[in-house]
């Protein structure tokens, strides 16, 4: 938080710089992006990320400014294509129309990242290795949402969820981890290690997300049929008709309050919650372990072990079964 009210008015500029790039014979393009930008803000200031990250190698966030502005212009994208992509109507960013919004979304999140790192701000040496990662975690990112989307839910393990955790997630994080490296200077085996604490933390983050999704009542996962990590770790320890009953719960949930209600106490009992919380600290320990080989600056190697303590709660608790048959807010 600090870095990140710092850095601000430097991130702002580089945006603003991000957009001139457009060309004066892309107003609209300009200003319609500018509009989606405007109005879609995120809660945690993650785009200082890959600051820290070549701060840990050099001592210095300050040149991996333009690498925060390609982590907001990826994640403003995929939101609007992941509420595309869960049969959502696409929100429409102040005054822009639905339509409008979708052409703004495609050119935040590939054309101009990779406008931004062939920008002078960026040593020529590094511009086609960093274009190439936004080009592989746009395929990665894409691979893990489809595997979202095809998800069989009686064929369901962890690991199936963790794949595709891995693409929906992981791969935006180890995106700007690997840029950062190799803006540093790293040599591939540290950038490789970088890689895998990102997709560490993109796992990490979106199990806290998932958590969130339940907590604040939204339950857009149960809404969409998504497959959790949570949902994963019920049916593998479950029986063959417990399992039963749990695929039938979630196909009647999405219509059925009483189903929807049935289904969220039986994931927030004791032994499914238990397991959940010894696979956060597997993946925490898995990251702080990434970080201490990686070492680096000790005060900015600190502030990552804080980002990854942050991100990886044990925010649910078991509810009892007079609490499990309140009708969820829709």
């Amino acid at each position: 938080m600090d870095l990140h009210r710092d850095m601000a008015a430097d991130i702002a500029a580089e945006r603003n710089a991000a957009l001139d790039m457009l060309g004066p014979s892309a107003l609209s393009v300009r200003a319609a992006v500018a509009e989606l930008l405007e109005h879609r803000t995120f809660a945690y200031p993650h785009s200082v990320l890959p600051m820290i990250v070549h701060a840990a190698e050099t001592g210095e966030p300050g040149p991996a400014v333009p690498l925060a502005v390609v982590h907001e212009l990826w994640w403003t994208s995929a939101c609007y294509l992941d509420d595309l992509a869960d049969g959502q109507a696409v929100f429409a960013a102040g005054g822009l129309r639905e339509s409008e919004a979708l052409l703004a979304t495609v050119v935040s999140g590939i054309p101009l990242p990779l406008l931004v790192v062939q920008s002078p701000r960026i040593p020529e040496k590094v511009r086609g290795p960093l274009s190439a990662e936004i080009v592989s975690c746009w395929i990665d990112a894409t691979e893990g949402q489809l595997r979202d989307l095809r998800a069989d839910l009686g064929a369901a393990t962890r690991d199936a969820v963790v794949t595709a955790y891995l693409g929906k997630s992981g791969a935006p994080y180890s995106m700007v981890t690997a840029m950062a490296a190799r803006l540093a200077g790293c040599p591939d085996e540290r950038v490789d290690l970088w890689r895998e604490f990102g997709n560490v933390f993109g796992i990490l983050w979106q199990l806290f997300n998932d958590q969130q999704d339940i907590l604040t009542g939204r339950n857009e996962d149960l809404a969409n049929g998504t497959v959790t990590y949570l949902l994963a770790c019920a049916l593998e320890d479950a029986g063959p008709a417990a399992a039963g009953r749990l695929l039938e719960l979630h196909a009647a949930g999405r219509r059925s309050p009483d189903a929807w209600a049935e289904l969220t106490g039986i994931l927030l009992s004791p032994d499914v919650l238990r397991r959940y919380e010894e696979d956060i600290s597997v993946f925490t320990e898995r990251a702080h372990h990434l970080l201490r080989e990686l070492g680096g600056d000790p005060a900015y190697s600190a502030v990552l072990h804080d980002f990854v303590d942050r991100a990886s709660p044990m925010l649910l608790r078991s509810v009892e079964p007079a609490a499990r048959a309140v009708t969820p807010r829709l």
